[in-house]
């Protein structure tokens, strides 16, 4: 399968071009270029150290999308053993956008849950390219409580553009499945650890984003609302999409200054897509980091610790009018 480009990636795949067809040459003829491939491949690297550190939010945006991004079930694969899918909300269906069930990480046992996205178009449509609905949700409410009474740790794992907003979602009541879920996860007695690993788009987001910690990778966004719905409403045009994700402060950097994450995750370069076990390497690390701090606290302090998180968020200060440092600055102006 060929690769993958994006716009502004253009002059790596150039240089990538020149050096696959100098390997095929070599191939071919038998013929040694080895020095000439090693300064193209030098050469390559630097370029895209350059891009990548500079890139702007709308870039890391398009990048938390790329096709080739690890998903949810790559990473439970990759970073733990004895994985059992559970199946159903016991209410209405199976949502294949949402993932989950016991497994084991470094040999303890956890529940892991995450929203899911295809490769394909026929994969895309079995997951509803990753657009849960309520009974996604519910699904991922009874493995929660499944975790709690068993008291073992939650891992969630989030990559979604938000919750479905079609008719039959409404119809099945959305906003009161992520509504539930939020109280629920407040009430959680385990470790819970969210990762963002690629889009964190809006409720669906959050609806299974309630942790001790929240992490997120280097190339992953975490917002209210896509740049794209945001730009259509304050600018009615969705091609003001890169000026929204600059004002909307979604990326991993802006999150982290915020303190709604907790740590990031580097990927490898140019993104977690060009390499999957280097990714996985990385989170692992991370994961257990964060994993072994929050074991050992109480259940009680766990769920204090979870509340005054989030009640921390948005922090402001209020004033009275007639303050005289506000007299002051107010006359000065």
């Amino acid at each position: 399968m060929a690769d993958i480009y994006l716009d502004f990636e253009a002059p790596i795949a150039e240089l990538q071009k020149k050096i696959d067809e100098l390997e095929t040459v070599s191939s071919l003829n038998n013929i040694d270029v080895s020095s000439e491939i090693q300064a193209l491949s030098g050469r390559l690297k630097e370029m895209m150290s350059s891009i990548y550190e500079k890139l702007t939010p709308w870039q890391r945006v398009q990048l938390s999308r790329h096709p080739r991004r690890p998903y949810t079930l790559d990473y439970i694969n990759m970073i733990c053993t004895n994985f059992l899918e559970l199946s159903g909300d016991r209410r209405h269906s199976d949502d294949k956008a949402i993932i989950g069930g016991p497994a084991k990480f470094n040999n303890m046992p956890v529940m892991v849950i995450g929203t899911q996205k295809g490769r394909d178009m026929k994969s895309n449509l079995f997951r509803n390219f990753g657009w849960p609905q309520p009974e996604g949700y519910r699904k991922a409410l009874r493995l929660m409580r499944l975790a709690e009474q068993a008291q073992i740790p939650l891992l969630t794992f989030v990559d979604t553009p938000g919750a479905y907003p079609g008719v039959g979602s409404e119809e099945r009541h959305i906003a009161e499945a992520i509504a539930v879920n939020l109280r629920e996860m407040f009430n959680l007695t385990v470790p819970v650890i969210v990762t963002i690993i690629g889009e964190g788009g809006s409720g669906g987001a959050i609806g299974l984003g309630v942790g001790n910690k929240v992490l997120i990778l280097e190339n992953a966004y975490y917002s209210v609302i896509t740049p794209e719905g945001c730009a259509a409403i304050l600018w009615k045009d969705r091609k003001y999409a890169p000026q929204a994700a600059e004002a909307l402060k979604i990326t991993a950097g802006k999150l982290y200054e915020l303190g709604i994450a907790d740590a990031i995750v580097p990927e490898p370069l140019g993104g977690a897509h060009r390499d999957h076990e280097k990714a996985a390497e990385f989170l692992k690390a991370e994961l257990a980091k964060q994993l072994d701090e929050l074991c050992k606290m109480t259940p009680a302090e766990l769920k204090a610790q979870r509340y005054e998180k989030f009640r921390a968020f948005g922090c402001f200060e209020t004033v009275k009018p007639d303050d005289p440092e506000v007299v002051a600055e107010s006359t000065e102006k």
